[in-house]
């Protein structure tokens, strides 16, 4: 039987590896963790549950896709609930803007503070026609092969090409349509979920809001860990092998083929080898090669995070996802890729998953996810722009919300991008790779397939597609596509 390596077990490749074992490959998985999940990882403390990293499920038919290939029932695996609110903003002038799952009542409620109907409505369906034009090109299938440009989905984008806004930002887009509103930062904030810049990223990217805009956003009943505990339980049912606490350490290669893994422990024959470490950081560890490091350092990276994980004494009317944005937002872009620095004044993002899943903190508590964006770790003194941050978060709180945070917190861990990059392995703590502030950074990804070795394959969030939980999904997607491919002839 063939076997397939996968090194590392975030989303990427816990779907590859179901993936590859319905595809009739012997299929071990390395992880260096203790358990899979990668980015999305959890922690307990004191009676309060914590996930880790992403928070936000959207497109979740990508998870349930990979239970139908294999016969399941999603249901028996995964429960997963609509959110009726998406996300609730806080803007600094007092504005509350609550972004409703459901269409009609998010238009009316953008509408009543003052934007026209046409004016949104519009702009909604333009990110749904870009998305529902583009995505099986740019997301779903590789922009490395010609083979991809002239098929089904090349043919269906071109009818998009007209609209792709690639050589606007995203800043400029949303501050054309509406102007000075609340809805121009609103918007501008997609840029975010892939670490980039909304004021040099293309305006492209605002398709990003059609995935909850559009089609809304879920929540596992179970918490965001719930999805990795469905996808390894599918995994193990098929015969996937985990060797958890084992690192990669390199890999050999004969002529144009990898040959073999080598762990901590012991070397690995693969027929087939699938990389979800972040690319980078394959390219200076596992498979050294100079002249790739090279390139791929040259390229900005994404930004990172700084997380506050507090269990608080109190009972809130926030939603389980909120933010409370800056009152200076290009600035704190600019702290983010220019000075690596924080701002004065930064976005505020508190994510509760008590208020869908009851068990995860005490009764009349809550546990706070509490987040502000972070430039990569380039040496700076990460106590001082810890305790800067903080100082900030703890007034921005009780000034948007009436809540004296710091004074309700009974338990807190904090994780800044120095150990977000030693947990995963994220080069320079970089969330996702390198960022989108460029039109063609799209083009830039590195593929999912080596060009140099034909059974070497790429997935997660530093390769094409890119970052966030669906994307991963994709990349995993893609691989499979190829794997056809190669196995037809």
């Amino acid at each position: 039987m063939r076997t397939a390596i996968i090194i590392g077990s975030g989303i990427g490749g816990l779907s590859s590896a179901i993936r590859l074992s319905l595809k009739g490959y012997s299929v071990i998985v390395l992880e260096k963790a203790a358990a899979a999940g990668g980015k999305i990882a959890q922690f307990e403390e004191q009676g309060f549950r914590f996930d880790m990293g992403p928070s936000l499920f959207t497109l979740p038919a990508l998870v349930y896709e990979l239970f139908s290939l294999a016969g399941r029932n999603p249901q028996n695996y995964l429960d997963v609930v609509e959110l009726p609110v998406t996300c609730n903003y806080f803007f600094p002038d007092g504005k509350n803007i609550k972004a409703w799952s459901d269409h009609d009542k998010f238009v009316n409620e953008v509408v009543e503070s003052g934007i026209a109907r046409d004016v949104i409505e519009n702009y909604l369906e333009k990110q749904s026609f870009l998305y529902t034009h583009t995505s099986d090109f740019f997301l779903f299938n590789s922009i490395h092969k010609i083979s991809t440009y002239v098929g089904t989905a090349g043919q269906k984008s071109l009818k998009a090409l007209h609209r792709l806004d690639a050589f606007t930002s995203m800043h400029a887009r949303n501050k054309q349509t509406f102007g000075q509103h609340h809805l121009t930062q609103l918007f501008d904030r997609y840029a975010t979920y892939n670490g980039s810049d909304p004021y040099r990223a293309p305006a492209t990217l605002n398709m990003i809001a059609h995935l909850e805009h559009n089609t809304g956003a879920f929540f596992p009943t179970n918490g965001m860990y719930g999805i990795i505990n469905a996808l390894t339980k599918l995994a193990l049912e098929l015969g996937v092998e985990f060797r958890f606490n084992e690192g990669v350490k390199t890999i050999t290669t004969f002529g144009n083929e990898v040959t073999s893994v080598i762990s901590e422990k012991q070397s690995y024959t693969a027929n087939i080898v699938v990389n979800n470490t972040d690319v980078t950081y394959f390219y200076r560890h596992l498979l050294p090669n100079k002249t790739m490091y090279q390139k791929l350092s040259k390229r900005e990276r994404s930004s990172s995070a700084l997380i506050f994980y507090w269990g608080v004494n109190l009972q809130s009317n926030l939603d389980l996802h909120n933010i409370l944005f800056s009152a200076e937002y290009k600035a704190e872009f600019d702290g983010l890729f220019r000075t690596k620095t924080f701002a004065n004044d930064l976005t505020v993002y508190i994510f509760i998953s008590k208020k869908v899943v009851d068990t995860d903190a005490p009764a009349g508590k809550e546990n706070w996810f509490v987040m502000v964006n972070a430039p990569e770790n380039v040496g700076q003194n990460w106590d001082e722009q810890t305790a800067k941050a903080r100082k900030t978060i703890f007034a921005k709180i009780e000034k948007m919300l009436g809540i004296a945070i710091e004074s309700k917190i009974e338990t807190e861990k904090v994780i800044t991008p120095v150990e977000i990059e030693a947990r995963t392995a994220s080069v320079n703590g970089s969330l996702y790779g390198h960022s989108s502030n460029s039109a063609m950074s799209a083009f830039l990804r590195h593929p999912n397939f080596s060009r140099k070795y034909k059974n070497l394959y790429f997935v997660g969030g530093s390769v094409h597609p890119g970052g966030g939980i669906p994307l991963c999904l994709a990349s995993a997607k893609i691989v499979d596509g190829m794997l056809k491919e190669v196995n037809s002839h």
